[in-house]
Protein backbone atom coordinates (compact mmCIF):
# COMPACT_ATOMS: atom_id res chain seq x y z
CA UNK A 1 0.00 0.00 0.00
CA UNK A 2 1.48 3.34 -0.57
CA UNK A 3 1.27 6.12 1.09
CA UNK A 4 -0.88 8.03 -1.91
CA UNK A 5 -3.12 5.34 -2.02
CA UNK A 6 -3.81 5.50 1.53
CA UNK A 7 -4.26 9.23 1.11
CA UNK A 8 -6.65 9.40 -1.53
CA UNK A 9 -8.81 6.02 0.67
CA UNK A 10 -8.70 8.65 3.89
CA UNK A 11 -10.16 11.74 1.85
CA UNK A 12 -12.99 9.38 0.48
CA UNK A 13 -13.86 8.04 3.56
CA UNK A 14 -13.56 11.77 5.35
CA UNK A 15 -15.78 13.38 2.33
CA UNK A 16 -18.32 10.50 2.50
CA UNK A 17 -18.66 10.48 6.57
CA UNK A 18 -19.12 14.85 6.13
CA UNK A 19 -22.03 13.79 3.64
CA UNK A 20 -23.38 11.18 6.57
CA UNK A 21 -23.62 8.39 4.39
CA UNK A 22 -22.72 4.79 5.02
CA UNK A 23 -20.23 2.91 2.67
CA UNK A 24 -23.04 0.79 1.80
CA UNK A 25 -25.36 3.85 0.78
CA UNK A 26 -22.21 5.11 -1.00
CA UNK A 27 -21.85 1.85 -2.91
CA UNK A 28 -25.35 1.65 -4.00
CA UNK A 29 -25.73 5.42 -5.64
CA UNK A 30 -21.66 4.96 -6.72
CA UNK A 31 -22.49 1.90 -8.87
CA UNK A 32 -19.49 -0.10 -7.16
CA UNK A 33 -19.26 -3.00 -4.54
CA UNK A 34 -18.75 -2.22 -0.66
CA UNK A 35 -16.06 -4.83 -0.86
CA UNK A 36 -14.37 -2.56 -3.62
CA UNK A 37 -14.97 0.46 -1.19
CA UNK A 38 -14.00 -0.82 1.55
CA UNK A 39 -10.19 -1.90 0.00
CA UNK A 40 -10.19 2.00 -1.03
CA UNK A 41 -11.03 3.41 1.98
CA UNK A 42 -8.23 1.23 3.71
CA UNK A 43 -5.58 2.45 0.93
CA UNK A 44 -5.67 -1.31 0.00
CA UNK A 45 -5.80 -0.26 -3.80
CA UNK A 46 -6.96 2.47 -6.34
CA UNK A 47 -8.63 0.67 -9.38
CA UNK A 48 -9.28 2.32 -12.39
CA UNK A 49 -10.82 5.77 -13.32
CA UNK A 50 -14.29 5.22 -13.93
CA UNK A 51 -15.16 3.57 -9.97
CA UNK A 52 -13.66 6.73 -8.48
CA UNK A 53 -15.38 9.28 -10.73
CA UNK A 54 -18.53 7.59 -9.86
CA UNK A 55 -17.48 7.96 -6.07
CA UNK A 56 -16.47 11.46 -6.11
CA UNK A 57 -20.29 12.13 -8.42
CA UNK A 58 -21.96 10.27 -5.88
CA UNK A 59 -20.05 12.50 -3.35
CA UNK A 60 -20.65 16.12 -5.23
CA UNK A 61 -17.16 16.43 -5.52
CA UNK A 62 -14.88 16.76 -7.99
CA UNK A 63 -12.38 13.96 -8.97
CA UNK A 64 -9.44 16.38 -7.81
CA UNK A 65 -10.61 16.14 -4.56
CA UNK A 66 -8.87 12.52 -3.39
CA UNK A 67 -6.03 13.65 -5.02
CA UNK A 68 -4.91 16.95 -3.89
CA UNK A 69 -2.76 18.23 -1.38
CA UNK A 70 -2.87 21.75 -0.13
CA UNK A 71 -5.41 24.25 -1.92
CA UNK A 72 -4.24 26.76 -3.87
CA UNK A 73 -6.31 29.61 -5.37
CA UNK A 74 -3.63 30.93 -7.51
CA UNK A 75 -1.85 29.08 -10.50
CA UNK A 76 -0.36 25.86 -10.06
CA UNK A 77 3.34 25.09 -11.35
CA UNK A 78 4.25 21.68 -11.28
CA UNK A 79 8.40 21.51 -11.95
CA UNK A 80 9.90 18.85 -14.52
CA UNK A 81 11.05 15.78 -12.24
CA UNK A 82 9.29 16.85 -8.54
CA UNK A 83 6.20 14.91 -8.60
CA UNK A 84 6.15 12.86 -6.03
CA UNK A 85 2.58 12.08 -6.11
CA UNK A 86 2.09 9.24 -7.57
CA UNK A 87 -1.14 7.60 -7.62
CA UNK A 88 -1.09 3.39 -9.14
CA UNK A 89 -3.91 3.00 -11.33
CA UNK A 90 -4.87 -0.86 -11.97
CA UNK A 91 -6.47 0.63 -15.37
CA UNK A 92 -9.26 -2.36 -14.31
CA UNK A 93 -12.71 -1.69 -12.14
CA UNK A 94 -10.77 -3.91 -9.52
CA UNK A 95 -7.54 -5.83 -8.72
CA UNK A 96 -6.39 -7.90 -6.60
CA UNK A 97 -3.61 -6.78 -4.10
CA UNK A 98 -0.61 -8.87 -6.11
CA UNK A 99 -1.30 -7.10 -9.57
CA UNK A 100 0.73 -5.03 -10.83
CA UNK A 101 -0.27 -1.02 -11.25
CA UNK A 102 -0.76 -0.14 -15.30
CA UNK A 103 -1.37 3.51 -14.83
CA UNK A 104 0.93 5.84 -12.05
CA UNK A 105 -0.69 9.04 -12.37
CA UNK A 106 1.40 12.20 -11.78
CA UNK A 107 -1.15 14.99 -11.12
CA UNK A 108 -0.16 18.36 -12.72
CA UNK A 109 -2.81 20.46 -10.82
CA UNK A 110 -3.11 18.90 -7.38
CA UNK A 111 -3.85 21.72 -5.18
CA UNK A 112 -5.63 24.02 -7.52
CA UNK A 113 -9.21 24.71 -6.22
CA UNK A 114 -12.13 25.05 -8.29
CA UNK A 115 -10.53 23.48 -11.18
CA UNK A 116 -12.82 21.96 -14.19
CA UNK A 117 -9.88 19.31 -15.54
CA UNK A 118 -7.54 16.76 -14.36
CA UNK A 119 -3.95 17.26 -16.07
CA UNK A 120 -1.67 14.17 -15.65
CA UNK A 121 1.33 12.76 -16.76
CA UNK A 122 0.79 9.11 -16.75
CA UNK A 123 3.29 6.11 -16.58
CA UNK A 124 1.78 3.59 -18.91
CA UNK A 125 2.78 -0.19 -18.69
CA UNK A 126 1.59 -3.02 -20.91
CA UNK A 127 -1.05 -5.72 -20.53
CA UNK A 128 0.50 -8.40 -20.72
CA UNK A 129 -2.43 -10.93 -22.48
CA UNK A 130 -5.08 -9.60 -20.45
CA UNK A 131 -8.76 -9.23 -21.56
CA UNK A 132 -9.34 -5.30 -22.54
CA UNK A 133 -11.39 -4.08 -20.21
CA UNK A 134 -13.56 -0.70 -21.77
CA UNK A 135 -15.38 1.82 -19.31
CA UNK A 136 -17.01 4.88 -19.63
CA UNK A 137 -18.12 8.01 -17.62
CA UNK A 138 -18.98 11.34 -18.33
CA UNK A 139 -16.49 13.77 -19.97
CA UNK A 140 -14.20 14.49 -22.31
CA UNK A 141 -10.06 13.14 -22.43
CA UNK A 142 -7.45 14.43 -24.33
CA UNK A 143 -4.11 12.26 -24.75
CA UNK A 144 -1.31 13.31 -25.98
CA UNK A 145 2.18 10.33 -26.43
CA UNK A 146 5.33 11.51 -25.17
CA UNK A 147 7.11 8.58 -25.56
CA UNK A 148 6.28 4.82 -26.49
CA UNK A 149 3.14 3.58 -28.06
CA UNK A 150 -0.56 3.94 -26.93
CA UNK A 151 -3.48 1.86 -28.33
CA UNK A 152 -7.05 3.34 -27.66
CA UNK A 153 -9.87 1.05 -28.00
CA UNK A 154 -12.99 3.33 -28.41
CA UNK A 155 -16.31 1.86 -28.93
CA UNK A 156 -15.96 -0.66 -32.03
CA UNK A 157 -12.47 1.05 -33.23
CA UNK A 158 -8.61 1.05 -32.53
CA UNK A 159 -6.29 3.50 -32.80
CA UNK A 160 -2.81 3.10 -32.17
CA UNK A 161 -0.79 6.36 -31.35
CA UNK A 162 2.67 6.91 -31.01
CA UNK A 163 5.38 9.47 -29.91
CA UNK A 164 3.94 12.97 -30.63
CA UNK A 165 0.06 12.09 -32.04
CA UNK A 166 -2.88 12.61 -30.03
CA UNK A 167 -6.27 11.91 -29.46
CA UNK A 168 -9.71 14.01 -27.88
CA UNK A 169 -12.15 11.98 -27.24
CA UNK A 170 -15.87 11.88 -25.37
CA UNK A 171 -15.15 9.38 -22.38
CA UNK A 172 -18.98 8.32 -22.14
CA UNK A 173 -18.27 5.76 -25.07
CA UNK A 174 -16.29 2.78 -23.83
CA UNK A 175 -13.05 2.36 -24.14
CA UNK A 176 -9.42 1.74 -22.98
CA UNK A 177 -5.83 3.00 -23.33
CA UNK A 178 -3.30 0.85 -22.79
CA UNK A 179 0.37 0.89 -23.80
CA UNK A 180 1.21 -1.53 -26.87
CA UNK A 181 4.13 -3.05 -26.47
CA UNK A 182 6.58 -1.13 -24.73
CA UNK A 183 6.46 1.15 -21.37
CA UNK A 184 5.07 4.24 -22.36
CA UNK A 185 4.78 7.80 -21.40
CA UNK A 186 1.32 10.21 -22.01
CA UNK A 187 0.01 13.77 -21.19
CA UNK A 188 -3.53 13.01 -20.42
CA UNK A 189 -6.32 15.97 -19.36
CA UNK A 190 -9.60 14.59 -18.47
CA UNK A 191 -12.49 16.93 -17.70
CA UNK A 192 -15.70 15.45 -15.93
CA UNK A 193 -19.05 17.17 -15.13
CA UNK A 194 -19.87 17.58 -12.04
Amino acid sequence: MSEKNNQVGIKIKKVRELNNMSIEELAKVSGNDVELLKKIENGDLIPSLKPLIAIARALGVRLGTFLDDLPELGPVVSRFGASENVVRFSGKKTYSNDEESKLNFYSLAAGKIDRHMEPFIIDVYPQANEEIELSSHEGEEFIYVMSGEIEINYGQEVYTLAKGDSIYYDSIVPHNLHAKDQNSKILAVVYTPL
